[in-house]
């Protein structure tokens, strides 16, 4: 029966995995999709090369960073217990590599290509795991003294905080180092419109990304013993909160409606295995109207050109799904308890000017030394050309 234990474990984190491994496909697709056709390939090429730079960081130095352990060991001991120890490792690492995978769709269409894999090397292989070493794994003892501070450990189950909130808020630094992209925001006070270049394949990347979710969140549980049906129906009740709002308040725009269900889903990740399915529709349908709203703020009156609206959909959703697991994951509130509002509060600060801080230290010091933009002559090429010497549509060009 143990073999068996072992053996059912191993493969319910591999499934877990996978399913995650296809939410990068669906980052990959959005970003495709809402990015100008001359930017395709490049979308296409960024999010597979960070999540293979990502695995090998996150295989030598920032697994054992997060945990403490490492593979530096024969495969005889890797191979202990079905290998869970591995599928463990990969079930984390699409979590890890979700970072840069969200940063790509801020910096899009601008960006030099390098520098953006030397900056996943270092938040992949230090920054983001030293966050989920806190939050995660009891390092320094923050839990331990927000325990005793407040009755309760910082709450994060599947990575609201964890993942999303620091991939956006780190993006953010990104973006204003970065600046908007030529000729969005002219000297006359106009704002030149980018409409996405494929509706068809925003949604194709939305639903990906939909549908993998249930395994990012649903195998956070990361055993079989215990695996949840509340956090599958949470999940799917922040979900459809978040589509049905960012539908009315986004006015039928195909753009917001295709984020909203991951705006949903980004809030929930935390508490998705604490709230009432009832507290979960709350919680998405509020992170709808933050990522509408939000967007139209930053690209609008901000003039922050943050591309994918990553910073309203990852950055800050992530940050309210964090607060909102203190409210709704209370008994008071239908929610099976044991969480603090003031734990909550914490610790999704901390994770906050974490990322923030570190956005602005990684990009700032490649701003300085290598540089981060595109010349004004390959922006206006496009990154496709520029960088990987082939559009998109090829033959399309050629019969001109």
């Amino acid at each position: 029966m143990d073999a068996l234990q072992q053996g059912a474990n191993a493969l319910f984190i591999l499934l877990g995995a996978v399913m995650v491994l296809a939410m990068h496909a669906g980052f990959a697709f959005l970003e495709l999709g809402t990015v100008r056709r001359k930017n395709q390939v490049n979308a296409l090429v960024k999010i597979l090369v960070d999540f293979s730079v990502s695995t090998v960081v996150y295989f030598v130095v920032g697994y054992s960073v997060a945990y403490g352990t490492g593979f530096f060991v024969g495969a005889e001991e890797l191979a202990a217990k079905n290998g869970y120890a591995l599928v463990k490792f990969f079930f984390l690492l699409t979590f890890a590599a979700a970072i840069p995978a969200i940063i790509s769709g801020g910096i899009a269409e601008r960006a030099k290509f390098w520098p953006q894999l030397i900056a996943t090397a270092v938040i992949v292989g230090v920054i983001y795991p030293f966050f989920e070493g806190i939050a995660w794994n009891q390092h320094f003892g923050v839990q331990a003294w927000l325990l005793a501070t407040t009755g309760a450990e910082f709450h994060d189950f599947a990575g609201s905080v964890v993942v999303h909130a620091v991939g956006g808020w780190i993006a953010l630094g990104a973006v204003i180092l970065l600046g908007a992209r030529s000729n969005r925001y002219r000297k006359d006070g106009a704002i030149s419109a980018h409409p996405p270049s494929s509706i068809p394949f925003l949604a194709l990347g939305a639903w990906m990304l939909t549908v993998g979710w249930f395994g990012f969140n649903v195998m956070s549980a990361q055993t079989l013993d215990k695996i949840s049906g509340l956090v599958a129906v949470n999940s799917l009740m922040a979900m459809v909160g978040g589509t049905l709002v960012a539908l009315v308040m986004g006015k039928n725009d195909p753009g917001f409606l295709h984020n909203g269900p991951l705006a949903g889903l980004v809030a929930v990740c935390a508490g998705s295995d604490l709230m009432h399915p009832l507290g979960a529709l709350v919680v998405g349908s509020v992170a709808g109207a933050i990522f509408v709203v939000m967007f139209t703020l930053t690209q609008n009156k901000w003039k922050i050109d943050d591309v994918l609206g990553v910073w309203p959909l990852h950055g800050l959703c992530g940050t309210w799904g964090g607060i909102a697991t203190g409210i709704f994951g209370s008994k008071m509130m239908g929610g099976l308890g044991g969480v603090s509002l003031s734990a909550q509060l914490v610790g999704t600060g901390m994770g906050v000017l974490w990322a923030l801080v570190s956005g602005f230290v990684v990009y700032g010091l490649l701003k300085a030394s290598v540089g981060l933009r595109l010349s004004q002559e390959e922006e206006f090429d496009g990154a496709d050309l520029s960088i990987h010497k082939i559009s998109a549509t090829p033959e399309r060009e050629a019969n001109w």
